[in-house]
């Protein structure tokens, strides 16, 4: 029997199968749309979680990796375990180059903002890792359908450990396709058609190190906004229940020139939550605590855009449903890397729900000396609906946030 991970979950591969040291990488994926193409592909990753080359990107226009340590399997892929995957990859372990510490797995949707589809129209999505040699699915991760927006999604990922590879369960969706996830990964890509290439894919990133940065796209303004410091407003209850709230957060990424070279800003969305119960925890994307939707704590965190790029930017969901369950929520964003400069990103969140008006808080009062927002305090109004209250009020870490709005959490270093 394989072992089934969760979101965020993490498995050891070749410690408990010692003998492994070539594996198949499957996915697979249902839709009823047959517009709809999947694309699937991995990037080698240093110790800085960034691609060394352009070639480090392993896709249909480039099958193979070095040392013929990786390799797409087109033509001839077999069905294991009784099931044909969509996309195999096969990985000698061994021959991995010992740069490279981490090899993620994404999917993409082809064109999916052009034709406006994302993965909300993907079903039964899975990663999972096979021993070749005796066709034993060692273990899978199924995606669940936790998407709404998002044009692709980090799966997945091997990485060393003590001498070790181990797997993790990422399930981090972003939009802007392949070309966002080759920004986050340090691939700088321009949409061109790439002549020698199959002509399948006519909008596929060309990769090329010449390339120019893509530009930041406009943010989009909203109806209702909370301009002042305690401004505040409840939900619309509707004539059901709250259902569920998305927390947009987008920004521009101006780079700066400077000795180093261009600098940006990598601006992360999350929040502080407690429940009626007491109970009191954090969601955000360092540390890969990325919530639940559907299960405690009712929240999630469904997307990492390193870019500031494309439109859709970041988002928590709140299930409304659970409502009852669920006390108080301070929003956040804090600039995980780059420039501490808040004037520049033009920040702006943004609170949808199923009813009623969009809600909008600009990040127009800055603290440039800080890395860390509060943006707005969510609040229970009797388990019917909740209030919004506009905060923008700025702290040097985590811990100095925690201490403003009395979560008394125990912090430690993370990264993502």
């Amino acid at each position: 029997m394989p072992i089934p991970l969760v979101k965020g979950q993490k498995a050891d591969l070749t410690k408990t199968n010692p003998s492994t040291k070539n594996i198949i990488v499957g996915m697979g994926w249902k839709t009823s749309d047959s517009s709809i193409e999947v694309d699937f592909s991995a990037f080698l990753l240093s110790a800085s979680s960034k691609v060394t080359k352009d070639e480090d990107l392993i896709f249909y226009g480039n099958p193979h990796g070095p040392n013929h340590s990786i390799s797409v399997i087109e033509s001839n892929k077999q069905a294991y375990s009784g099931l044909a995957d969509q996309a195999q990859l096969s990985i000698n372990l061994q021959n991995v180059p010992p740069v490279y510490e981490r090899i993620s797995f994404a999917l993409t949707i082809y064109e999916g903002e052009k034709r406006k589809q994302n993965f909300s129209l993907i079903d039964d999505s899975y990663l999972r890792i096979i021993d070749p040699s005796n066709g034993a699915e060692l273990i899978r991760f199924s995606i669940g359908e936790a998407f709404s927006v998002e044009t692709a999604i980090v799966v997945g990922e091997l990485y060393r450990y003590k001498g070790e590879w181990k797997v993790n369960a990422i399930g981090s969706g972003y939009s802007g396709g392949l070309e966002a996830l080759c920004g986050s990964f340090g691939i700088k890509v321009k949409s061109e058609v790439k002549t020698t290439l199959p002509p399948k894919p006519p909008e596929q990133p060309t990769i090329t190190a010449a390339s120019k940065p893509t530009q930041a796209s406009p943010i989009n303004l909203k109806k209702i906004e909370l301009k002042k410091r305690g401004d505040a407003i409840n939900l619309q209850k509707g004539s059901g229940p709250i259902g569920e709230i998305l927390i947009n957060l987008n920004w521009n990424q101006k780079k700066t020139k400077s000795f180093f070279g261009s600098q940006g800003i990598d601006l992360d969305l999350g929040c502080l939550y407690e429940m009626k119960d007491g109970s009191k925890g954090v969601i955000q994307a360092l540390g890969n605590v990325f919530g639940s939707l559907d299960s405690f704590p009712y929240i999630a965190l469904d997307g990492d855009d390193r870019t500031g790029s494309v439109v859709s930017g970041e988002n928590l969901r709140i299930n409304g449903k659970f409502i009852s369950a669920i006390d108080r929520i301070v929003v956040f964003a804090f600039i995980y890397q780059g420039i501490t400069n808040w004037s520049q990103a033009d920040g702006v969140v943004t609170i949808k729900q199923s009813e009623g008006p969009e809600i909008e808080v600009r990040l127009n009062e800055h603290d440039n000396n800080k890395r860390m927002c509060a943006i707005a305090m969510i609040k229970n109004v009797n388990n019917q609906t909740f209030s919004i209250e506009r905060l923008v009020d700025y702290h040097s870490d985590h811990q100095k946030l925690d201490q403003a709005y009395g979560w008394n959490l125990r912090w430690v270093a993370g990264r993502k």
